[in-house]
């Protein structure tokens, strides 16, 4: 099983959702420059959303929304895989760190439909480098 594992910062920025919310910010981030390798969003009560905006310049992020106005909570640490896409790739990376001990709280994955996938995994700022270890062990 192929897959390289980098440690990601990510910002959370909220805003109202509205149709063409996300895109115009979305949109405005891409003319600035802002390269994402991954983006989430969830709603946080009536009419917000919070975004998970991954970077992959975090430096060029946190000017590019200073200018925009958009007040971003961050940075914090996950670790995204990505790699090719076969049966039980996350339950390997999931088993790895179980037996290290380290607790995965949150993640968020999905396949492209051509045989590669993408997975991001959140565990507890004391974890992290520990998960990072371990985790870069198995690819």
């Amino acid at each position: 099983m192929a897959y390289t594992i980098r440690r990601a910062d990510y910002y959370y920025a909220t805003i109202t959702e509205e149709p063409g919310s996300a895109y115009t910010m979305l949109a405005e981030l891409a003319r600035l420059g802002v390269n994402l390798l991954a983006f989430t969003g969830v709603p946080v009560g009536p009419l917000r959303v919070q975004l998970g905006l991954f970077p992959d310049e975090p430096h060029r992020l946190e000017i590019a929304a200073q200018g925009m106005g958009l007040p971003l909570d961050g940075p914090h640490r996950a670790l995204l895989v990505q790699g090719d896409d076969e049966l039980g790739a996350l339950a390997s990376i999931h088993c790895r760190l179980a037996d290290a001990g380290v607790n995965v709280y949150a993640s968020s994955g999905v396949t492209d439909g051509r045989g590669s996938f993408g997975y991001v995994l959140y565990v507890r700022p004391e974890d992290f480098d520990r998960a990072s270890a371990t985790a870069a062990l198995t690819s």
